[in-house]
């Protein structure tokens, strides 16, 4: 969930789902590239991802999972020429649809983008997503200890098993206190009715973990946060 970086039950939900005859599909934007994920163990229908988050891309980097006894199924509403078994034929007359992924492909693949997020990508299939996952528990659980030394509401569940890799947290003017934050280059994000969301990767030390609710602490402390204030009135 993007505003409290709680994980979904899938598994329960997926099965429930197929027990009354739907079809699921997840969107896993902000699962994949921070915890481990199944699909085949899920058993879901559809997956969809990308790697402008966890997965260190850019935009346009977007893919689709589809269950392979349930894709030669599947009769797209709206397609391209990717989709079609002799794509160079143009013939439009006689559409006759792939039997694997480009089934459902409706245009040219952005090339640049491809070549863009490919280092991401590897990067994370080098580093692993166990070690991801269990370093990403471990600096959450630092941030969730120094926010409630501060006193800081925390909208993130603290039991690891139930949380992803963001840690949301919020107190009285959180949206000026986001704009400070990022103002001094510490890289996070708010959402209203959530808080400042922290997300802490594997390539953060410990260190930048504590600089920014040091950072959070000295913004309330000598009120720069009021700067940021001007034209909105946010005590949430």
């Amino acid at each position: 969930m993007f505003r409290s970086a709680y994980v979904m039950p899938a598994a329960e939900i997926i099965a429930k789902a197929h027990h009354v005859g739907a079809q699921v599909l997840l969107n896993g934007y902000h699962s994949v590239g921070i915890i481990p994920v199944d699909v085949s163990a899920l058993n879901v229908d559809f997956y969809i991802g990308g790697t402008l988050k966890w997965m260190c891309g850019g935009p346009g980097g977007v893919f689709l999972y589809v269950r392979p006894d349930l894709l030669p199924t599947l009769q797209p509403k709206m397609t391209g020429w990717f989709a079609h078994q002799r794509p160079f034929a143009f013939d439009l007359e006689h559409f006759e649809l792939r039997d694997d992924a480009y089934r459902l492909a409706n245009g040219t693949p952005a090339i640049a983008a491809l070549y863009a997020i490919q280092p991401g990508v590897e990067i994370i299939t080098k580093v692993g997503i166990d070690a991801i996952r269990a370093n990403s528990i471990r600096q959450t659980s630092m941030l969730i200890d120094y926010a409630e030394q501060a006193g800081y509401q925390i909208n993130t569940p603290k039991n690891a098993d139930q949380r992803a890799g963001t840690v949301t947290l919020n107190m009285p003017n959180a949206y000026p206190i986001s704009r400070a934050l990022l103002a001094q280059n510490i890289v996070i994000d708010y959402r209203e009715g959530a808080g400042i969301r922290i997300a802490p990767h594997f390539y953060n030390s410990d260190e930048e973990v504590r600089q920014v609710i040091d950072a959070i602490a000295e913004i309330v402390r000598d009120g720069s946060w009021q700067r940021y204030a001007q034209g909105r009135s946010f005590v949430t």
